[in-house]
């Protein structure tokens, strides 16, 4: 159940009066009554702070329900770990399912495994019938409520949000909302330009020298380079150096180099590229070239963290991931950071730093 948007119910003042027939006379006060009055005198205040530490939490919105990685595991985890700051407070908008896909034969398949195809294939073709006649009705209820929150995290790569979602959204951000957009969300919505333009840079779905550059690191700084070829790849998930490359408030206090958790090292992003700002980056044994990891981008008002870190559990489980996660969440909500940097120490460069997370 999704709390309320302020994190408590409206009560009537009218159910607070106490009726004078109650009370027609003096009343005395023993001094039971008396420990009874300063316990509810406690018990308000407590309340009270209570009620105004939630008031100073960032409400963020997670939006997830389609993904070619497993969104219904990492959502909680990325819940987990916000809520686990006590920053922040987390709803989940979850879109529609997708479309059933077709299921594949494999290839030199056994008779059995033929057999088997076809009633894959007639379960699906129900499956699919049946969801023709539902998604138009689930998508347009669908409307996350982004104005509601100071920042929102993409876990999604999926189908087309309807207009109006994607319009709000756009609107949301240009107005000042926060933006992160997580792991494979930079897969999502290749056609889309303000998407793109958004995260910066993108992978997968097509996209080629037509939807921009690469980013380059050459000689310090980073250079668009327009060479043709496909966007977005990756090796075997696997741990690796990361290394930070400019100031700023996410990174702030944390080491020059740190070793990430297993993950996928996303080599071969483009997109617009306009206003990025590489925070860490990424040698890729696939291109020899450093790869853009967390970046941040100016949208109209608004503040985009793009971490390409976080692929599943062990990735997720990273003290560096977390950590940086947190912080740009922070940041793209506030524009400033407050959660503390880890000692040092705590991210090592020649060994990943774990800690384990479970959904609350």
């Amino acid at each position: 159940m999704r709390p309320h948007p302020h994190g408590h119910r409206n009560v009537d003042s009218s159910s607070l009066r106490v009726s004078s027939r109650l009370a027609p006379f003096p009343m005395k006060f023993t001094p039971s009554i008396r420990s009874l009055g300063r316990c509810l005198i406690i018990g308000v205040l407590l309340v009270t702070a209570a009620c105004g530490a939630d008031a100073t939490k960032l409400k963020v919105l997670i939006v997830d329900g389609q993904n070619n990685h497993a969104w219904a595991t990492t959502t909680p985890l990325l819940k987990t770990i916000l809520e686990q700051t006590g920053r922040f407070t987390v709803d989940v908008a979850t879109a529609p399912a997708a479309k059933p896909a077709a299921p594949r034969l494999p290839a030199n398949a056994t008779a059995a495994q033929k057999a088997d195809h076809e009633t894959k294939v007639q379960r699906v073709a129900t499956e699919q019938a049946e969801y023709q006649k539902t998604i138009a009705a689930r998508w347009a209820a669908w409307r996350p409520k982004f104005a509601n929150y100071a920042v929102v995290v993409s876990n999604y790569n999926g189908e087309r949000w309807p207009d109006d979602v994607r319009a709000a959204f756009e609107t949301y951000v240009k107005n000042g909302g926060g933006f992160v957009s997580y792991h494979a969300a930079n897969n999502a919505f290749p056609e889309w330009a303000e998407y793109n333009a958004m995260i910066g840079l993108g992978g997968w779905g097509g996209r080629n020298e037509k939807s921009g550059p690469y980013l380059r690191l050459r000689a310090a700084s980073w250079v668009k380079d327009p060479t043709p070829g496909p966007g977005g790849g990756h090796g075997a998930q696997h741990e690796f150096l990361v290394e930070a490359r400019a100031e700023h408030p996410i990174t702030a206090g944390l080491p020059a180099q740190w070793m990430h958790a297993k993950d996928e090292l996303y080599h071969g992003l483009r997109g617009p590229a306009e206003n990025v700002t590489v925070l860490a980056s990424a040698l890729s044994d696939k291109t020899n070239e450093h790869e853009p990891m967390l970046m941040v981008i100016p949208y109209g008002q608004g503040r985009v963290f793009h971490t390409a870190l976080g692929h599943a559990i062990d990735a997720v489980s990273g003290l560096g991931f977390q950590v940086t996660f947190v912080r740009g969440t922070e940041w793209a909500a506030t524009g400033r950071v407050t959660l503390p940097a880890p000692a040092a120490a705590a991210l090592p460069a020649d060994k990943a730093a774990l800690r384990p997370v479970t959904a609350n």
